[in-house]
Order: structure tokens, then sequence, then C-alpha cells
């Protein structure tokens, strides 16, 4: 039997609507099992994880061999397990689920994410692009001088030096070395920016730090010297905005440094930190184990201490106070948080954070870190409710680039469909269409390298690494590869999201080899253009900002898709395989334009014939 035909979550016919649904909507469900089997009743079976109750629901034969009948999604926010269970004449059950026929126990695994729609988010967010700095590698506009800023710091004279890779004698990677990128500087670019299109630029945490990535805040209140003011920041803010671009910070609110101004470990800061006395004011904001050497941190990085997000003083510092960390920032001009470590971070600390972000600026819009499919995801044993209408809007979209990744070094088309499938049917829609679609981070190695190098290359050290650069063979075919994954992404739904440099072809693994100082003056221009044209593009196109999508065609090298919203229609056809495609798609006025070259293509009986050369593609309007 083919369980297809029975039961498809996907088509409406099946199940309708589709994907998640909001509080106490009503969900029909149809089955259309072969005749042959002789069922004569068929049970909806419901499990509600975090309402901790079941239900069985009784879905009547209207005739010609259906069952079909209504589950009313609950009041509140759940995720829910569902299945069916077929009964004969002969009183024989059959249990169907998502892996097909099988025992009871297996069968609760389609799943039905119900959501709070009351709630709103921005949609600035995900119809436009963004472009993450990682500010000490982006622009400088003078060598800085580190003299009485916390941590030792070693500034680079040269831009174009390489950075510090090595750890020190003591197997640490101290990220103690500088190129002097500044907010200054990045305010100096806000016309390149702009010719990228951007419309949210996401740095990587600003604030005072003993580290080049300032992932080990030192004082949440205060920018980092080495960067600017806050008036700079202020100043970025304001002119960002003249040119319709917002800027979104970095908050990295689980854990501290050993030597911030909380933690104190060596003693900069003159106020007495948690390691310095039981008696300061932040020593319960820690979690020690043997006072002052052992305590909780962050993957167990000694350097890292994990603060208590439940201790009152800390949480009123950081959302709820007057003055909190959260609203401060915002009152200078930021537009969103991006919450580092969301899986660390408690649930109802998440929710606080958005309320909070809703009373001061309610346009405003909070993203979360997360790795995997982020609306089923267990984090510590715990379910976890991101995207249940309460804490985060939006979340990185790994799932995205790992989809991406697979399929143009040589996958299936339809391995990338049937992922991203998967995300749009669990997601609520605000949230797939808020998901920040990344290719490459400062977490992840470049994407021209890793779409470039040969798989056999030998690079089993970090000096290999640090030393390679693609060969012009690797170097064209990872420029193929990059336009294809370029045009994805600016066609797809949700923000397509720019790493600096990957837009002028910068190289590199594993950070920090992939944090290198922006190339000014030595940009590959034509990789650059190709950018430009895709966020002019995105810009003038409603359909690829807002408007659903259908997959035409995935199969093997060769993806198409359609945008579509009102009467607009947008379609993107990409083939990743080293061989040309011959394909046909349907089309309803007289001529295509490929958006890309201006080329133009005649419709013949409402059909149009495309040529795909092998790593080639074209965005058709």
């Amino acid at each position: 039997m083919s369980e297809r035909y029975v039961f498809d979550p996907r088509d409406t016919r099946y199940k309708s609507p589709f994907g998640a649904v909001s509080c106490g909507t009503e969900v029909r469900f149809t089955l259309r099992p072969l005749a042959k089997e002789q069922f004569v009743s068929c049970t909806l079976l419901i499990w509600q994880e975090f309402g901790f109750c079941s239900q069985e629901i009784d879905l009547p034969s209207p005739g010609d061999g259906l069952f079909t009948g209504t589950f009313t999604a609950p009041a509140e926010p759940d995720l829910i397990w569902y299945g069916f269970r077929f009964t004969r004449a002969d009183g024989q059950r059959v249990w169907l689920g998502k892996t097909g026929y099988g025992p009871q126990q297996a069968m609760m695994s389609w799943q039905l994410t119900v959501y709070d729609g009351t709630t709103a988010t921005p949609e600035w967010f995900g119809s436009g692009v963004t472009y993450q700095i990682f500010p000490d590698r982006f622009c400088r506009l003078s060598i800085p001088d580190p003299t009485g800023m916390v941590g030792d710091r070693v500034v680079h004279q040269n831009w174009d030096e390489p950075m510090v890779h090595r750890p020190n004698e003591k197997g640490e990677i101290l990220n103690n070395d500088y190129f002097g990128g500044s907010l200054q500087g990045i305010r100096s670019k806000l016309d390149y920016l702009q010719s990228l299109s951007v419309t949210t630029l996401y740095l990587c945490p600003i604030f005072e730090a003993a580290s080049n990535h300032r992932y080990n805040t030192a004082d949440y209140l205060h920018i980092d010297p080495m960067l600017g003011t806050e008036e700079d920041f202020r100043q970025l803010c304001a002119d960002a905005a003249e040119r319709g671009i917002r800027v979104m910070l970095d908050g990295v609110f689980n854990h501290t440094g050993s030597n911030s101004r909380y933690f104190n470990a060596n003693g900069f800061y003159s106020e007495l930190g948690a390691a310095q006395s039981t008696s300061s004011p932040y020593y319960k904001w820690f979690n020690f184990t043997h006072w002052p050497n052992q305590y909780d941190s962050w993957w167990g990085v000694h350097t890292l201490p994990a603060v208590n997000e439940n201790h009152p003083d800390y949480r009123d510092f950081i959302i709820t106070g007057k003055d909190s960390v959260v609203r401060h920032w915002l009152r200078a001009g930021a537009s969103g948080w991006r919450l580092d470590v969301a899986d660390e971070l408690p649930d109802d600390f998440i929710a606080d954070i958005r309320r909070v972000m809703e009373e001061e600026k309610p346009d405003s819009f909070l993203l979360g870190e997360v790795w995997e499919d982020g609306s089923n995801k267990i984090a510590y044993s715990r379910r976890r409710r991101y995207l249940l209408g309460h804490e985060t809007h939006g979340l990185m979209n790994y799932p995205f680039r790992n989809a991406t990744l697979a399929w143009l070094t040589g996958g299936d088309a339809d391995a990338f469909r049937e992922s991203m499938e998967t995300i749009r049917e669990n997601y609520p829609p605000q949230a797939f269409n808020s998901s920040l679609n990344i290719l490459g981070t400062h977490d992840t190695p470049r994407i021209l390298t890793l779409l470039g190098v040969d798989s056999g290359v030998s690079l089993d050290s970090k000096d290999a690494r640090a030393a390679y650069r693609l060969s012009l063979r690797e170097y064209q075919r990872g420029m193929a590869r990059l336009k294809l994954a370029a045009m994805l992404a600016f066609s797809f739904p949700g923000s397509p999201t720019v790493f600096y440099g990957d837009e002028v072809g910068m190289q590199g693994f594993e950070d920090p080899l992939n944090r290198g100082t922006y190339p000014w003056g030595r940009e590959n221009t034509e990789l650059l253009d190709f950018y430009r044209t895709l966020g002019a593009l995105r810009k003038s196109r409603p359909s690829l900002q807002q408007g659903d999508i259908t997959y035409l065609h995935a199969k093997g090298g060769a993806l198409v898709f359609r945008r579509a919203l009102g009467e607009e229609i947008t379609i993107t056809a990409l083939n990743a395989g080293d061989e040309p495609l011959e394909l046909t798609v349907a089309w309803d006025t007289p001529t295509a334009t490929d958006a890309i070259t201006g080329q133009k293509y005649c419709v013949r009986d409402g059909l149009l014939h495309l040529y795909l050369p092998a790593q080639g593609g074209k965005i058709l309007i």
C-alpha cells in the first residue's frame, strides 16, 4: 500500500490549513485509504506535549472510502504530535504515522505547531537584506592605542596582516590581537552597504570585552573603547536609519568574561567582582561550586563564567529595570537583538526580553541563535518554545545553510526541498518568513572556501588551513557555486544574509580564519556587482520579499521554484549540476526576462523553455 496517497500533511486536500496553526484554529483532516484495505473506521490520535494530555477524535466516513473530520487547536500554544488508527470490520487495528503503517507506539509522529496568532512580528526584517559585521575587521580609520583597556591587547599595524591563529604555550586561544575596526569605520561605509540594498546591519558584540570577538562581555553598558563611544553608536544608528538601515545588536546574556566588571578575576575594575569577594553585589549572579576558582562556565570554558539568569538582580539589570541593558541600547538607536546561544537561556528569560522590547520599541525584532529546527528543539532535556508567539520572532536558519551546501556540493535538490518544506511546515508562517538565511557567519568557514576546495586536499593542521588559498580551478568552481547560493538566498523566504566580505570573495576556514579584514581596494568586483544586482532585485520585487513559495522542479542538480504575491511572479531556476539542463515551466505572459542579464525569452502556448548551463541559473520576472 502506498501511504502517500492515504495522507499527505503538506497537501491541503488531506490537512487544511497547511502547516502550523494559531490557537483555536479548526484543522480538517481527510484520509483516502485504498478500498481493498476495508477499513470501517478511522481515529485521529492527538498528544499535546505542553498540555500533557491526549485525545482521540473519530473521523467519520462521508462515503467514497474517505474519512474526514476536524480538530480544534488548543487555546494555548502547544506542540502536538498526531497519527491515525484504522479499524477493519473484524476488529483488527492498523496505525498510520509519518513512517508508514506499524505498531501503535510508533505512530504519534506528525507535528502540528500551535502558536499564539495574536502577537505581531515586524515585517521589515524578513523582507529585507541583512549584512553581518565582525566589528574589529570591517573598517578602521586609524590605528588605536590599547593602553588602559581591559585585556592584554595587541594591535596589528598592517590591516592586511594575517590574524593570530595559534594557541599560546598553555594551549589557550586568546583572541587578543586586534586590527582596530570601529563604529566610525562602519559609519563611513554606510553608502557601500546601501549599494547592496542592506536593510539590517547585524553587529557581532560591540560592548567592552577582553577579546577581539567580544563574546566575553566585560561591561554591558559601555561600548568597547577600541570601537568608539555610545555617541558613535547613536550616530551610526541615526545615519543608518536615514538610508533605510536598522541596526541589530548581539546580546550575550548566558555568560560574561572572567575579566568582566561583574566577575573581575584579574582585578581590572575598581569595583569588587564575584571572584574577589562574596560580598560583591554580583556574587549571586554566578554559580560557584568552590569559591573563587570553581564555578559553572559556558561549555567548561574557564574564562566564560556562566550567569544565573533566574537571579532577580541579574534579570532586572539585563531586562526589566528602568535602564536595563535591553532598554538602554534600544533607546540608543538599536532596532533588534540577536540572542547568542539561545539554547542556554530559560524560556521565560527570552519571553521577558521580547515583552520589554515590545514595551520599549514595538517594531523591534528578536532573533535567536538556534542551529536546528527551532520548532521542536530539545535543549538540556527540555522542549523549547522559541516560536510559539512569546519568545523569538525568528531564528538563524542553519538548516537552510546546511541544505544549500549539501545540494551545491553534489547533493540532490529534492533533499533541499524536503528540508525546507519541513521547516515551512513546522514554523509559524511569520517565523518562517523572518528566518535569518545564512550561508556563512563568524562561527562557520567562509562559504567560498567550502564551495571551492577540493575534497582530497590535505588540511589536517591549523597552520595548513590558515595558509591555504583556493587554486584558480577551485576558485572558479567556488565562484560559480557561490553565485547559485546567493541567487537562492536572495530569492528565498526570509532575510538573505551576507557575512561581511563574502560578497567580494573572502576566503578562510574555521574561526578565527574566517574573520579576516575586509579587503578594501582588492575586492572581486565581478562578484560584488552580482550581489548588488541581487540586492536591487530583492528590494524591487515584493514577491521576493513576502511571496508564497511553490517548488516547480527539484531533482538532482536542478532546483526551480516560484515566488508569488498577487499578480507578481518571480521564478528562480538553478542548476548545480555539471551538465546543462533543459526545462519547461508554465508562464502566463508573452515574454519573460532574466533579471540578472536582462535577456528576454518568448513564451509559446503558455510554456517557457529554459536552457540552464552547468553551474548556472536564472531569475525570471
